[in-house]
C-alpha cells in the first residue's frame, strides 16, 4: 500500500460558530451528514467537533487533488468515529468516484482541536 495523496487543513472554531449562528440548521445540513450532526449534537464542545470535521473535509479534497469542484458536495465526505473514538473517513457520490478512479482504497485521518482552532490531516492510500 502506498500514499496517493495527503491533505491538511486548519479551521478557526469561531468561523464555524459564526456560520452556525448565522445560518443554523441550513448550514449544518449543507455541510454535515445526518450522522455527523447527530454526533456533534451530543458533544459538550460541539463547535470544536464540527470545526474538526470541516477541516477533515477540506483536507480530504486536498488529498484527492480536486478541491470543491466537479460536482462534489460537502456531504460526499463524511467523518464518523469508531467506538474507540478513532475518526474514519467515508466518501460517497462524486468524491467516491474520483477516489476510485485514483485507486484510493484506504484513508488515514487525524483530527485535533482546541477552543480556537481545529486541524485535520488526511492521507489517501492505495495500491
Amino acid at each position: 500500500m502506498r500514499i496517493l495523496g495527503h491533505g491538511i487543513d486548519m479551521t478557526p472554531t469561531q468561523r464555524i460558530a459564526e456560520m452556525i449562528e448565522r445560518h443554523g440548521d441550513h448550514f449544518l445540513a449543507r455541510v454535515y451528514t445526518d450522522a455527523e450532526r447527530a454526533a456533534g449534537a451530543a458533544k459538550k464542545r460541539n463547535t470544536e467537533h464540527f470545526a474538526a470535521r470541516f477541516a477533515a473535509k477540506e483536507a480530504a479534497l486536498k488529498a484527492l487533488g480536486t478541491g470543491w469542484r466537479d460536482g462534489i458536495a460537502w456531504t460526499d465526505v463524511e467523518v464518523v468515529s469508531e467506538p474507540s473514538g478513532r475518526p474514519v473517513l467515508r466518501l460517497r457520490g462524486e468524491a467516491a468516484r474520483i477516489a476510485g478512479d485514483l485507486g484510493i482504497t484506504q484513508w488515514l485521518v487525524s483530527l485535533t482541536h482546541t477552543k480556537d482552532h481545529a486541524a485535520a490531516s488526511v492521507i489517501a492510500m492505495g495500491e
